[in-house]
């Protein structure tokens, strides 16, 4: 048998040795713990049922300050501001206004941000610390306050945020509104 034949066969073999793996093999979450399953969008696959209720792990960031400080800290720094510009929208969404895609409770947002979103928005699941997520996702749903718009006034938007009361988000984050048609947001 020739060099060349024997060379063509190695490799031929290693070929099909290869292909008894299944693609599921690859596609395992990673281990450890991460944020609890929560419904993403209201269409949910197999009819599931949406979630309604807040988190209750949101509670330690509603009427919190600091929270929201830090959160407007770590959403410069991590460059939230490259795609969402101060809120107001660029290549991500707008921030500043009642029209949310995936829910705008601050649970919702939590989710959005740890889990990432299709067409853009990056997983900072194991990037960032669980506070510190909470704390973006506090800033974040600051910035459509009416205290926070009416505190910036002419200037550079979101850069006074105000404190998020727990009341604020005393909706199921699906609702309707007057302003968009009657579409969910």
């Amino acid at each position: 048998m020739s060099l060349r034949l024997r060379i063509e066969l190695a490799l031929l073999a290693l070929l099909i040795s290869g292909c008894d793996r299944h693609a599921g093999a690859y596609r395992q979450p990673p281990a450890g713990e991460g944020a609890p399953f929560a419904a993403a969008v209201a269409l949910t696959p197999g009819g599931g049922e949406l979630r309604t209720e807040p988190n209750p792990r949101a509670r330690p960031y509603y009427d919190n300050a600091a929270a929201v400080v830090t959160g407007m800290k770590l959403y410069n720094a991590m460059n939230c501001v490259g795609c969402h510009f101060n809120g107001g929208g660029g290549i991500g969404p707008p921030l500043m206004d009642d029209k949310w895609i995936y829910g705008g409770r601050l649970d919702q947002i939590y989710d959005t941000i740890y889990f990432g979103r299709a067409n853009g928005m990056p997983a900072w699941a194991g990037k960032l610390t669980d506070e510190q997520i909470w704390q973006i996702a506090a800033y974040v749903r600051s910035m459509s306050l009416p205290e926070t718009l009416a505190a910036n006034g002419d200037g550079t938007p979101s850069q006074h945020p105000a404190p998020v009361p727990e009341d604020a988000d005393s909706h199921d984050g699906w609702r309707l509104t007057p302003s968009d048609g009657g579409k969910a947001r």
